[in-house]
């Protein structure tokens, strides 16, 4: 009897447990249906908006093409009126002159024929006037092969540069949705930096500070992580660099070295770009890359696409894409990594700022 009250309770509490896995498991399912759906109309958003931005490229390349084809036409016909005018010139010259030696043949004929005195004093016999020797002068047709092919050229150049500036700026319209709010770790920061209240600024100062030199704390590099994680998705945020003249802005995966001299690389767990020295840019792959800057700008943009193993560069307010590390395999959490670099004595000592992200509408 007490052997079959146990094997019923079991059997009722097996029952019970086993339904309730079942109903978890039903809404685990329904959930994920959700996330399923909510990422299927995230796409179409993404799809819809990739066509609009590529018709509205395609569509200023176009009407930049058919301006430049009128350019081209008119300076063909510009270039055509002036030889024409020019062949006209030469061919009045030419007429005076003819009009001139037919006066003197005709005089030269008199002559021939008379032996009159009078008229071997003419004037116009015994000094005539100067002519042009024609022989030097030509008229080239209009060639516009060398007009067409560096019209050609700055067409290509034009359209390139104007292409790079409406794909950029369709896609920051499209990731600043993913703006997060990045706020700077005091734990992580170099004993030297200096950082904000709202943790939205850091700089770097001349004293080191006494701080506890935990594990997180990067103990050589004057650098400094975001307090938040991001172990999958999209994130973007902006940096203000302007009146600095040494920075570096990335990512950086969890396990990074923070102590002791480090390299910045792909490699060492570092996704970033950097100036030094007030004028070169590049970005610390491996090898380095040159960046062909040729004005400093302001305010950095930072795009990651966890999955799709991307870290992209902006230079937000000319609209220009600067650089991106493409190919990534990340593995772990990602933090935003900030680096004011040494205020070198007051030369490098303006902060960097975590910006408001200001959603563009521009096309």
């Amino acid at each position: 009897m007490v052997q079959q009250f146990r094997s019923q309770t079991l059997k009722e509490g097996y029952g019970r447990k086993t339904e309730y896995e079942v109903q978890q498991m039903i809404q685990d399912r329904r959930v994920k249906i959700q996330e399923v759906r909510h990422s299927v109309e995230i796409s179409r958003k993404d799809a819809d908006a990739e066509i609009e931005d590529s018709v509205q490229v395609v569509t200023a390349l176009i009407s930049l093409t058919q301006r430049s084809q009128a350019e081209l036409i008119d300076v063909i016909g510009q270039k055509q009126k002036t030889a024409e005018k020019q062949a006209e010139g030469f061919i009045k010259e030419l007429q005076q002159e003819i009009t001139v030696l037919e006066k003197r043949s005709s005089e030269l004929r008199q002559l021939s024929y008379t032996e009159d005195l009078l008229l071997q004093n003419f004037t116009s016999i015994n000094s005539p006037p100067p002519f042009k020797d024609w022989t030097k002068v030509n008229v080239h047709p209009c060639s516009c092969v060398g007009t067409l092919r560096t019209a050609v050229a700055q067409l290509e150049k034009t359209l390139s540069q104007e292409m790079e500036k409406k794909l950029c700026n369709a896609e920051l319209k499209r990731i600043q949705q993913y703006a997060v709010d990045v706020i700077l770790d005091p734990d992580t920061a170099h004993c030297k930096l200096i950082l904000s209240e709202d943790g939205k600024q850091v700089r770097c100062g001349n004293k080191r500070k006494n701080l506890p030199d935990n594990p997180k704390r990067f103990s050589y590099c004057p650098g400094v992580l975001g307090k938040q994680s991001f172990p999958s998705g999209r994130i973007y945020y902006e940096v203000h660099v302007g009146g600095k003249t040494d920075w570096t802005v990335g990512v950086a995966r969890e396990s990074i070295n923070r102590k002791g001299q480090i390299i910045l690389s792909p490699s060492n767990g570092y996704w970033t770009i950097w100036l030094m020295n007030g004028n070169e840019y590049e970005a610390n792959a491996d090898p380095a890359i040159l960046l062909p800057v040729r004005e400093g700008f302001q305010k950095v943009g930072v795009f990651v696409d966890y999955e799709e193993g991307l870290v992209s560069f902006y230079d937000v307010d000319t609209r220009v894409h600067l650089y991106s590390f493409t190919g990534c395999t990340f593995t772990e959490r990602l933090y935003p990594f900030f680096s004011p670099h040494f205020n070198q004595n007051g030369s490098n000592s303006a902060p960097l700022i975590i910006s408001p992200v200001n959603y563009s509408s521009e096309a």
